[in-house]
């Protein structure tokens, strides 16, 4: 668990004001990044001591523009435009090579910082010399009020910190385990620090290597994971707060959670060199995990979701017995335990979609986890194939 917080009161203890870097890359981002500059120009902090570097990566919509219009009343806006960019890595990367500052800060180009973010990041940094990353929460920012799959995001609590770790509070992340399994390392015990909102100390980037991997996906999980091997901490300081403005429709968002499954296979293969396989029990609250030797890799989360579906699979069978003749007392009970099951399961998975509002769309906020845990899980699968480890992911 996040523990020992650190007095979220005392003052900086900075001799001066360090310059500040904040990296941003872009690729199309003519519809948020408006926005984000609006933000961006509402931080307080002193604008000789920072700078902001937006990485293109070769849009094709009005994203030059925006950033043109803005560095012409901002001298400390600078834009490195990499055509055909890779990755977000890859434009990170970049961004690093140019970067002046003592401590690099993260966000991306659909994102909308506090006033406040920098100086409660800071704070923090300035009062343990070996935390060499500080992240915050992230909440959401709906660019259209009607818009469905935006109010999903919110409902759900797309990209927030707290949850994803079982509600954590401010504090220290856990340190990297020395004999990490496969959940240690994409799994739910894999603290890391998504880059929509986080800050590193430079020196500590030097010493881990400062650079992102320039994979599709995962980068600022790795990034995270070697930072930490090295015996750096990381703080959650859920105060220095950044919302998030998601995906416009449902394909992209689907297109993302695929993404954040592909990601895990290439995680376990980098740092996870012993033959060994995780099963996290979801629907105990302390989630324990069943690690032991296996000849391939990974994890296999048993949530209500995987649940839920092996009870209608097991129904379905037993169903197809009986009615091929097979009615013994022992198929039809198993039938009506399996039966139960599926409605249990299903119960408990779909039960936070009561209290989304407005009620009518109830359907929609169904559908719309069930298809984007889906695609987490479909995206996780691929690495059978291509990696030969094994990652069926959680259910939400």
């Amino acid at each position: 668990m996040v523990n020992n917080k650190i007095d979220r009161y005392s003052p900086l203890e900075l001799s001066q004001n360090p310059f500040i870097s904040i990296i941003i890359p872009v690729r199309n981002a003519a519809r948020t990044l408006p926005t984000t500059f609006n933000y961006l120009f509402r931080v307080d902090y002193p604008r000789d001591k920072m700078e902001i570097i937006i990485a293109d990566g070769g849009s094709s919509d009005d994203t030059v523009s925006v950033i043109r219009h803005w560095q012409k009343d901002y001298s400390f806006i600078k834009l490195v435009e990499i055509p055909n960019c890779p990755s977000p890595g890859f434009a990170r990367n970049k961004a690093l090579k140019v970067v002046k500052g003592e401590f690099i800060f993260f966000t991306d180009g659909d994102c909308a910082p506090a006033s406040d973010w920098i100086w409660k990041i800071l704070k923090v940094f300035s009062r343990d010399e070996n935390i060499a990353a500080v992240g915050g929460e992230v909440h959401t920012l709906r660019v259209d009020k009607d818009n469905v799959v935006e109010a999903w995001c919110e409902h759900f609590g797309f990209n927030m910190v707290s949850p994803r770790y079982g509600f954590i509070k401010e504090g220290y992340f856990p340190d990297f385990p020395k004999d990490p399994t496969p959940a240690d390392v994409a799994g739910h015990r894999a603290y890391f620090f998504g880059t929509c909102n986080v800050a590193y100390r430079k020196e500590a980037l030097d010493v881990a290597g400062a650079y992102f991997w320039e994979r599709p996906t995962g980068e600022d999980m790795e990034l995270s994971l070697r930072t930490r091997k090295h015996g750096y901490k990381f703080y959650f300081a859920p105060d220095a707060d950044v919302k998030h403005m998601h995906r416009a429709n449902l394909k992209q968002l689907l297109n993302v959670w695929a993404s954040y499954g592909r990601a895990h296979p290439v995680l376990i293969e980098k740092y996870i060199r012993k033959h060994r396989l995780d099963i996290i029990l979801q629907f105990l609250k302390s989630k324990p995990v069943l690690s032991f030797p296996f000849p391939i890799r990974g994890f296999i989360y048993l949530g209500n979701l995987q649940l839920g579906i092996l009870c209608l699979i097991l129904s379905l069978v037993s169903g197809l017995a009986i009615i091929l003749g097979n009615s013994s007392a022992g198929l039809l009970v198993s039938l009506g335990i399996f039966v139960m099951g599926f409605v249990l399961f299903s119960f408990n998975y779909f039960k936070a979609c009561f209290d989304m509002q407005p009620r009518r769309l109830f359907l929609s906020w169904c559908a719309m986890k069930f298809l984007t845990n889906i695609y987490f899980i479909r995206g996780g699968l691929e690495g059978i194939f291509k990696h030969k480890i094994l990652c069926i992911e959680p259910s939400f």
